[in-house]
């Protein structure tokens, strides 16, 4: 009895309610257009599926019909907008409807909503439909009405497209015509909205017609901004189409290219009543570099010009008449009269805003605008090295700009066109003294500047020595900058500093003159800007002292970066034997890291003894290499950071650490899993502390991480009792080495004989054997596989930081009260990181091992040069009371996340753990870190709260 039961159970069908259905009912129980408007609004807040969308909106539809009260199908309206956005819904099933719809409504309020309806069409026809349905509503009576109805004709109007059919081209010409009739609109609205609809039909790929210019001038006088600043963006739009057109010059006989005539007159609008406007014409300025000479020119002088030719003021013709000894006889009747009749209300050539645009600009009360005059004159200046001259004056001027941000604007603008300017004593003087500014952004940048600028003489030369050695006394922190200037100063101009070397080096004659003190950075200042000015200047080693060539030995050993090679009387530079796949013109220190690594490669045969002295000596010659020239620092390390990898894993392989008895196990195992720790946590550094790193680089790497994890596995094994925990990691192991062929399938081709090459051969072998066999395999695998050959990149730089603030060498605690917190100012630059922003993080470690992760702001990150940025911060500490105070280290970490890699679109997620400490993976996207700064060390004591 109870089987005959269960079996006449009926199973019931879950299913959720019709959303329409449920609508439908309510809306037809509604009494009264508040009842209909409070049942929309509870519909309102609850999701629709996109299956029931269809549904929903044929209710919406059918209610909006019969409904007579217009606040409900203003609702209703408002609900078909809204849903035909939602995802993975095509409205183009109910676009008749709805076409229908806007025909038949009378209340132009209503036909807002659609809009956001119709813009989502796809099918070309309806697109037409509702275009046409605008351009019919173009006269209601209401502003929004006639607004809405523009952008859908610039969101929907029809566009050339290839070879369009005549059909087409004359409905664009329409459409264009149609817009146009809407400029001349009583609101102002209304005539931004036009201007923007045709600005849009521009964006989507139609050619606007040339006709539209003239109407475009008319609106620059418009009383509304916003009116003045769409017309600006639509004359610019039209100068770029048709820059060689001519155009008739009002009130005169004359024509000139269209280019020009728009230059006019968006430079007349630099200096109009509106500073959004003013900002919009300067940022435009920049980007019309076809103008002429000529009219480029005059927008740095505000003389004003008719015809090309000054006008005269009547001063200076009266002085003429005098000079010229012609006065007036009285016999002839009007011959004292002016020669040329100017009309002062209308100018020839260039209205009279338009002369000294720039002038303008530069000197407009709102920094806004003065930022986008400099940017304009820079990318003018950067296209034409005449007007780069001339311009030169107006930036210079801009370095005594009261907002910081001008200031610097300038300076960088003027080192992007340094190749095409000279500085002048008096222009360089107002420059260097831009050296006493107390940002430190500043003076770098000015120290950037003066890199890469040409000085006329040798006293300007010397000028610029006197103030960067000034700003040396006064600000010892900017040492590496200006020593970095000064190299570039003196390699730039080596006839100008030659005169000047007995006076900078205070040598007679006759006299002995004393040692200067080799500790003094001002004295290794000059001796930098010497030795790299003699570098291009045979000639200047003569007049050297004794001790100078002693200096020179010393600082190229220990500022290497700082100090080229010379070739000194008496001295020869040390060569080596050039490989034959060295080129006989490269570097020594370049030829020295190559031949390391063949000298490695080559000897791959020795006796695993052999092998690890080998790689220990390159290494250590590799990390001195790095550290005497830092222009091959990246290479050096990113090398010897390879071979170490390379040499931990010969030594954890080795034969008589393997062959040992079973309680021997532990020590063994010790030390393999530290190696395979260590190689992880190297190849993190290689492939994500490096700029420049290539796909050739980034295979190898994870083949020696894949290595590793092979290591890992091996550990694993011989310490894991029973045979079920093996099964999951051997195939995540096997799983890894498939994606690794399927990312790097084109680079297998050159990894014969690899581990990867080897275990690719015994895969179908690996994937049918046991967890023990596979171990096994992975072993042989590992002692038999020859390392790969490491192709080094033309360019690589190693991601460093350096930490100003604190510097650690104060013993005052920072004392504050406990549970509350105390700012810390953290003031580090950091040199080739790509995305700072997002991967940059400040670590704080205190003294009972609590660690702190402070992730900094984009705005606390400033770009000094290429490849440098600036960290100012600030890190906010709290602790419970200490005894007695204590020390807590800070440093800069960089975040990583292999999804994000160089390798991102190849390498999926790994799915094994790497189980290392230092490189913990976090939330927020960061997989792990890794320390590159330095630690310092800040005094802090959290003192009691007082009671």
């Amino acid at each position: 009895q109870q089987q005959h039961e269960e079996l006449s159970t009926k199973k019931l069908r879950l299913s959720k309610p019709s959303k329409s259905a449920a609508l439908h009912v309510d809306l037809c129980k509604a009494t009264s257009p508040a009842d209909a408007l409070q049942y929309l609004l509870q519909f309102a807040r609850k999701p629709v599926e996109v299956e029931s969308v269809e549904g929903v909106v044929r209710i919406l539809l059918e209610h909006y019909y019969k409904e007579n009260d217009a606040s409900v199908r203003l609702k209703i309206a408002s609900l078909l907008g809204l849903l035909s956005k939602t995802a993975g819904f095509s409205p183009d099933c109910i676009m008749d409807d709805a076409i229908n719809t806007l025909q038949n409504e009378s209340q132009g309020r209503v036909l807002w909503p659609f809009t956001q309806h119709c813009k989502v069409i796809q099918s070309a026809s309806v697109r037409r439909g509702v275009v046409e349905v605008a351009c019919k509503h173009l006269t209601d009576s209401s502003h929004g009405v006639r607004n809405k109805c523009l952008q859908l004709i610039g969101c929907l109007g029809p566009v050339e497209k290839g070879v369009a059919k005549e059909a087409e081209s004359q409905a664009a010409k329409d459409v264009q015509k149609i817009i146009g009739d809407h400029f001349n609109d009583q609101d102002p609205r209304v005539r931004t909205a036009a201007i923007k609809a045709m600005l849009q039909l521009h964006e989507r790929g139609l050619k606007l017609q040339q006709a539209i210019y003239s109407q475009a001038c008319k609106l620059l006088a418009d009383d509304y901004e916003q009116v003045r600043s769409a017309a600006v963006q639509l004359i610019w739009v039209l100068s770029q189409l048709y820059p060689e057109s001519i155009v008739p010059i009002p009130s005169s006989n004359e024509e000139i290219r269209l280019v020009d005539d728009a230059f006019g007159k968006i430079c007349h609008m630099v200096s109009d009543g509106s500073w959004v406007v003013r900002v919009q014409a300067a940022k435009l300025l920049g980007s019309m570099q076809q103008v002429s000479s000529h009219f480029l020119e005059q927008t740095l002088d505000k003389k004003l010009m008719s015809d090309l030719r000054r006008k005269r003021t009547a001063h200076e013709r009266a002085k003429e008449l005098y000079s010229s000894g012609e006065f007036s006889s009285g016999r002839k009747w009007g011959d004292d009269a002016p020669k040329e009749e100017i009309d002062t209300g209308a100018v020839n050539l260039i209205e009279s805003g338009a002369c000294g645009a720039f002038v303008h600009g530069l000197e407009d009360e709102m920094y806004e605008v003065r930022i986008a005059a400099v940017e304009a004159l820079c990318m003018l200046a950067q296209s034409s090295p005449s007007f780069a001259e001339k311009c030169l004056d107006f930036l210079v001027d801009m370095f005594n700009d009261e907002i910081e941000e001008v200031r610097l604007q300038s300076i960088h603008t003027m080192r992007k066109i340094s190749n095409n300017i000279t500085l002048r004593e008096d222009q360089l003087d107002t420059v260097l003294a831009v050296l006493e500014d107390s940002s430190r952004d500043i003076r770098e940048a000015l120290h950037e500047l003066l890199c890469c600028t040409n000085v006329s003489t040798k006293e300007g030369i010397h000028l610029a020595l006197v103030e960067l050695l000034k700003n040396l006394t006064k600000y010892p922190t900017d040492r590496e900058s200006i020593w970095k200037c000064l190299k570039f100063l003196g390699s730039r101009h080596p006839t100008l500093v030659l005169p000047l070397v007995p006076e900078l080096l205070s040598t007679h004659p006759f006299f002995d003159t004393p040692e200067p003190d080799m500790d003094d950075p001002a004295y290794i200042a000059v001796l930098v800007l010497i030795f790299n000015a003699a570098k291009s200047c045979p000639t200047m080693p003569a007049l050297f002292s004794d001790h100078t060539f002693r200096h020179y030995a010393y600082l190229r050993d220990s500022l290497s970066h700082l100090v080229p090679p010379l070739r000194l009387p008496g001295r020869k530079l040390v060569s080596s034997a050039v490989s034959p796949s060295i080129s006989p013109h490269e570097d020594p220190s370049q030829q020295f890291l190559h031949q390391s690594l063949e000298r490695v490669y080559n000897f791959q045969h020795l006796d695993p003894q052999g092998i690890q002295e080998l790689l220990e000596f390159t290494i250590r010659d590799l990390q001195r290499l790095g550290e005497l020239q830092s222009e091959l620092a990246g290479m050096a390390d990113f090398t010897a950071t390879y071979l170490q990898c390379q040499l931990l894993l010969i030594k954890a392989l080795q034969e008589k650490l393997w062959n040992v008895a079973a309680p021997l196990y532990l020590k063994q195992n010790a030390l393999a899993s530290a190696a395979a720790k260590q190689i992880l946590e190297e190849t993190y550094k290689m492939e994500f502390m490096y700029s420049g790193v290539e796909s050739r680089q980034v295979v190898i790497i994870h083949h020696m991480r894949l290595q590793a994890k092979a290591l890992q596995l091996i550990v694993t094994a011989r310490t894991t009792r029973g045979v079920e925990p093996l099964f999951g990691m051997c195939e995540k192991f096997l799983q890894e080495v498939d994606s690794f062929q399927r990312c790097f399938i084109s680079e297998l081709p050159h990894m014969q004989g690899s581990f990867v090459d080897k275990l690719l051969d015994l895969m179908p072998r690996l994937v049918t054997s046991k967890p023990s066999e596979v171990v096994k395999i992975l072993q042989t695998t590992l002692r038999q596989s020859t390392f790969l050959h490491l192709p080094l990149p033309e360019q690589l730089h190693k991601a460093t930081a350096n930490i100003i603030e604190p510097t650690g060498e104060s013993d005052n605690p920072l004392r504050f009260t406990s549970g509350l917190v105390v700012a810390l100012d953290v003031d580090a630059t950091v040199e080739h990181v790509q995305d700072p922003q997002g991967t940059v993080k400040v670590q704080v470690l205190y003294p009972d091992g609590q660690a702190q992760l402070i992730h900094p702001k984009p705005a606390d990150f400033r770009n000094p040069g290429p490849g440098r940025h600036r960290l100012i911060t600030q890190v906010y500490l709290s602790h419970t009371a200490w005894t007695e105070p204590c020390q807590i280290e800070v440093r800069l970490l960089l975040a990583y996340n292999s999804n994000k890699s160089k390798a991102s679109t190849r390498i999926p997620k790994s799915t094994w753990s790497d189980s290392s400490e230092a490189l913990p993976p976090s939330e927020n996207g960061i997989e792990g870190t890794i320390p590159f700064s330095k630690p310092v060390k800040v005094y802090i004591m959290p003192k009691p709260a007082r009671r």
